[in-house]
């Protein structure tokens, strides 16, 4: 039986060219970066050059690409490092109900030392209100923090509009872009963003690897002390072999990006036309443009998702039911219950998510799979 992945929202296989790459840092160029000896300063240029690869994707500087354990903890620093640092100025945070559980987890930590936190809502599509942003904006915010595009929903925002409004308030502006990495364009010159989260496993790069975009000038407080590492940022011995994973990635999507993007695009329209022949079949967030290329969240009526996954997962298919952070615990998404849906709404949606080797073969069998898998629980609920 073939397995079918339909899970890369969660995470991505290192691709060959990336693990080769990587290879030689484990043992051959093992020096540490920093110490000051020929073999380090090797290792110190392969970072440089990761930074400069991860930069080249998002239009920004080198100095201002600061790595860590991945888009979980690039998420806490950016929400706790400026509320640390700028708490004289005031203790206002604006945030959505949709985000990712490390900037939700985040916000609550802070409202429990004080802080103030705004979660703007969002439409049946998951989209947040433009003027309710302006009009949460006050004298005390410091920060405001939207997700780029939605985990679960595949729900993008438009950060170029919420980038300009932060600007015009004198007011950061971060965005988790976890899930846009390597699918949406990103220019954070252009769009007015201070920090953005990221993370290598998303792009075909290695887990517990990922970075935060600092934009020159943002005053933020480090999480970690204790070396000098990133500039003085965030201390600790470099995950080599993971940034130089990183690096190559990044590469690989930058050269790649226009075509992987058009064909997620085409193959993601295509699986939802078939999926929505099904009888009632419902697509979950936005359709078309503002959907991340790779990402459907379909709810089967009367069919629980969780029976679904096991059915599936028997058959040789892999998704989820939720954000990944949340498998293995399926209980009601924070996000569909914020677009609107209904208990029994949320708990029959299913996410897929899908990658750089889909192909018409894989969403033939797929779909075909599907359609068995939804009769099947349909017919035995009926009994």
């Amino acid at each position: 039986m073939r397995e079918l992945y339909f899970d890369y929202a969660a995470t991505t296989k290192v691709k060959k060219e990336v693990l080769e790459e990587m290879l030689p840092y484990f043992m051959e160029y093992y020096g540490n970066p920093s110490s000051i000896y020929s073999l380090s300063r090797k290792v110190k240029t392969a970072i440089d050059s990761s930074k400069n690869n991860i930069a080249k994707m998002i239009n920004s500087k080198r100095s201002e690409i600061c790595f860590t354990s991945g888009g979980t903890e690039a998420d806490n620093w950016a929400i706790k490092g400026v509320a640390f640092a700028n708490k004289e100025k005031g203790k206002h945070i604006i945030t959505t109900e949709i985000e990712h559980a490390a900037i939700l987890s985040s916000c609550k930590y802070l409202q429990s030392l004080g802080f103030r936190v705004t979660y703007l809502q969002v439409d049946k599509y998951g989209f947040i209100n433009l003027d309710q942003l302006r009009k949460a904006i006050d004298g005390e915010t410091i920060l405001v923090s939207i997700m780029w595009g939605n985990n679960e929903i595949g729900t993008v925002q438009n950060i170029k509009s919420i980038g300009e409004i932060c600007k015009e308030n004198n007011v950061y502006f971060h965005t988790d872009a976890v899930q846009a990495l390597g699918q949406i364009p990103i220019d954070v010159e252009k769009m007015n963003i201070d920090l953005l989260s990221i993370s290598a496993h998303k792009i075909y790069g290695p887990k517990g690897t990922g970075a935060l975009y600092i934009k020159k000038g943002v005053k933020i407080h480090n999480l970690i002390h204790g070396g000098e590492q990133e500039r003085g940022r965030r201390s600790g011995t470099e995950n080599v072999p993971g940034i130089v994973g990183f690096g190559k990635a990044a590469e690989l999507a930058y050269d790649n990006f226009q075509d992987e993007r058009s064909k997620l695009i085409y193959f993601r329209d295509k699986i939802i036309e078939e999926l929505l022949k099904i009888d009632k079949t419902k697509i979950n967030g936005a359709i078309g443009a503002n959907r991340l290329p790779n990402n459907i969240n379909v709810g089967f009526e009367g069919v629980s998702s969780e029976q679904l996954l096991i059915v599936l997962d028997s058959m040789g298919i892999f998704a989820s039911a939720g954000s990944a952070c949340s498998a293995g615990a399926i209980e009601e998404s924070h996000v569909l219950k914020a677009i609107g849906l209904s208990l029994d709404g949320a708990k029959n949606s299913i996410r897929f998510t899908i990658g750089y080797t889909i192909n018409n073969d894989i969403i033939e069998e797929f779909v075909a799979k599907i359609r068995i898998a939804v009769s099947n629980i349909r017919a035995m609920m009926d009994e």
